[in-house]
């Protein structure tokens, strides 16, 4: 999870030290501020000194390793501005909501989140326990290196139907999840919206689904369940980066990690049939969980947000990076407005179409 670059060293303050090991200009990130944080949740000695080392991945927080008598965690800050190219902000309290998610999912699949440590929510801040990347590699990874895992993705959708169906079980967590305002800002607008804005033809269509979205609420959505956002651990998968949770419709959750494997399926078409097999082994999974709605609804839904968030991926404010070849971003482009225009009622009715495509 380290950035793979040769660190900068500064030791700032008197007395005991704490040393920022960063490429990034100082201003960036308030070392001092963190480290005071810290401090107040009893997370760092008095007298200790403290090394913090900004860590890669994520667009929307500052995330740190912190090394402090003998001890090693992450801390993340939540950022008013992502760092995309697009003008792109969030309310910054987006910390809260993944403190919550994270505490809530422990309570149900211990092994399957970090442990939280400390929260200050004055200062955006976020510690919980540091998952050492030689034995909890990054999803993302794996799969880019066309190391896919049928039976892991199966356990990722299972350990996803289970957190939606417990939580439509818990009425107090409507409540608690009622973050509207930072689902629009953070996901429906630059995923759907955005989308529909660079697609006039198809913009009536994107921002009706953004409201039936928006409109839908059901269960405790993480919001970004993504290759990305989940270790792919000894035993099992761990979820990270919960910021956008909200309480809305779990087919957003469901179709925003499926939408991976179409991708890259297209980017890797010689690990097609490897990324398919994870799609359809994750949907089958999570399905059996559906006990809330029919699952023939859940589906649908589920199936006329894939093309939609396909189109964002290479359309919206935050394009895959992966994905630079312009004939296969028209390739998904294409194949996204097709299944916008001709509707499927069930996410494995697209692979036919996927493989015809790759």
């Amino acid at each position: 999870m380290r950035s793979a670059v040769d660190w900068a060293t500064l030791i700032l303050g008197a007395g005991p030290a704490f040393e920022v090991k960063t490429t990034e200009p100082q201003s960036e990130i308030p070392t001092t501020a963190i480290i005071d944080s810290l401090r107040g949740l009893g997370l760092i000695d008095a007298l200790a000194d403290v090394c913090l080392r900004p860590l890669t991945g994520g667009v929307s927080s500052d995330i740190l390793l912190v090394e402090t008598g003998g001890r090693r965690f992450c801390v993340k800050r939540a950022l008013p501005r992502l760092k995309v190219a697009a003008l792109w902000e969030a309310p910054v309290g987006r910390n809260s909501a993944e403190a919550l998610w994270l505490g809530t999912v422990a309570t149900w699949l211990p092994d399957c989140v970090p442990a939280v440590l400390g929260q200050d929510e004055a200062a955006g801040v976020l510690a919980m326990a540091y998952l050492e990347p030689e034995r909890f590699p990054v999803w993302k990874a794996e799969l880019l290196a066309g190391r896919t895992d049928a039976a892991f993705a199966g356990v990722v959708g299972d350990r996803l139907g289970i957190i939606h169906s417990k939580s439509t079980k818990r009425s107090d967590l409507a409540a608690a999840f009622a973050n509207d305002t930072t689902f629009e800002a953070i996901r429906l607008e630059p995923y759907l919206r955005a989308t529909g804005a660079r697609h006039a033809d198809l913009a009536a269509r994107l921002n009706g689904l953004a409201d039936r979205t928006a409109a839908t609420r059901l269960a405790m959505v993480h919001g970004d369940v993504s290759p990305k956002n989940i270790l792919h651990g000894p035993e099992e998968p761990v979820f990270l980066d919960a910021e956008c949770a909200w309480w809305g419709d779990p087919a957003f959750d469901l179709a925003f990690c499926l939408n991976h494997f179409l991708l890259k399926a297209i980017h890797r078409p010689a690990d097609r049939e490897g990324y398919l097999a994870c799609f359809a082994s994750m949907a089958g999974a999570y399905r059996r969980h559906v006990d809330w709605e029919d699952p023939a609804a859940l589906d649908a839904r589920t199936a006329s947000l894939l093309p939609a968030l396909l189109l964002a991926r290479v359309d919206g404010k935050s394009p895959v990076e992966y994905l630079v070849d312009e004939a296969k971003q028209q390739a998904v482009r294409m194949a996204a407005r097709h299944l916008l225009q001709h509707p499927v009622d069930a996410p494995m009715a697209i692979l036919p179409l996927w493989e015809q495509l790759t």
